[in-house]
């Protein structure tokens, strides 16, 4: 029978429901190298991603693991020497009313899990600087848009990384999304010699999830679809 088949929608909508709701974002990785042929799987799957005119204007740098242990190390020393951020790629201007809210709740439940206590800045920078570390990932991965397709590369960038976690859950495979690693191009560009004619977008770290690690013992809320549907009769 066909997979496309109305009887088989049910089943392949719970499965999707279940990936989507199982996904989140790891901030504590297990040091173990993935096989090869299991990022290759989830890196075929990611690449069924839609795009506008099926530009596809995705590029992944995918570091192995002795590749990304050497970009941890080299740009946690540039992060230090830096100074401000130059993102490719504007940043929010502001996060404002339920924006704001569901930004301070995500940092709260991360600051209570890891036992960041308030006003403790020295601890808030050291769990800032974990974005940097890539959360102890083993592997880390660099996406990048063509500039001039603009805005609506970056859009399609975006659901390549979507569908890149929920295929690397699929896979057994934890995974972040990480906007953190965009704030410094110039380190890409140097340190894994990108393009110099393409954003950086954001990063993606994957790996094993350290079950242990407290950061990994919280989920974050989902508004309700009658938050962010508006039906026009």
């Amino acid at each position: 029978m066909p997979d496309c088949m109305p009887d088989r929608a049910p089943d392949r909508a719970e499965m999707l429901l279940q990936l989507a709701t199982e996904r989140y974002s790891c901030r504590g990785f297990l040091p173990e190298a993935l096989p090869r042929a299991t990022i290759d799987r989830i890196l075929t799957i990611a690449q069924r991603s839609a795009s506008w005119c099926n530009s596809q204007p995705w590029q992944i740098t995918v570091g192995s693991a002795a590749a990304t242990q050497r970009a941890r190390a080299a740009l946690l020393a540039y992060v230090r020497q830096a100074g401000a951020p130059q993102p490719d790629l504007d940043w929010p201007l502001e996060y404002r009313n339920v924006y704001l809210q569901r930004r301070r709740e995500c940092g709260l439940q991360l600051y209570r899990a890891t036992g960041v206590a308030r006003g403790d800045t020295e601890a808030a920078e050291r769990q800032r600087l974990e974005n940097f570390r890539f959360f102890g990932a083993p592997h880390v991965a660099v996406v990048t848009t063509e500039a001039p397709l603009g805005t609506y590369g970056a859009i399609d960038c975006g659901a390549y990384v979507g569908l890149f976690m929920l295929a690397a859950r699929a896979c057994g495979v934890a995974s972040i999304a990480l906007a953190a690693l965009g704030a410094y191009p110039a380190f890409w560009r140097e340190h894994w010699g990108l393009d110099p004619g393409r954003r950086v977008v954001c990063g993606l770290a994957f790996g094993h999830e350290d079950g242990a690690h407290p950061a990994n013992g919280f989920r974050t809320s989902r508004a309700t679809i009658d938050e962010a549907v508006h039906w026009i009769d």
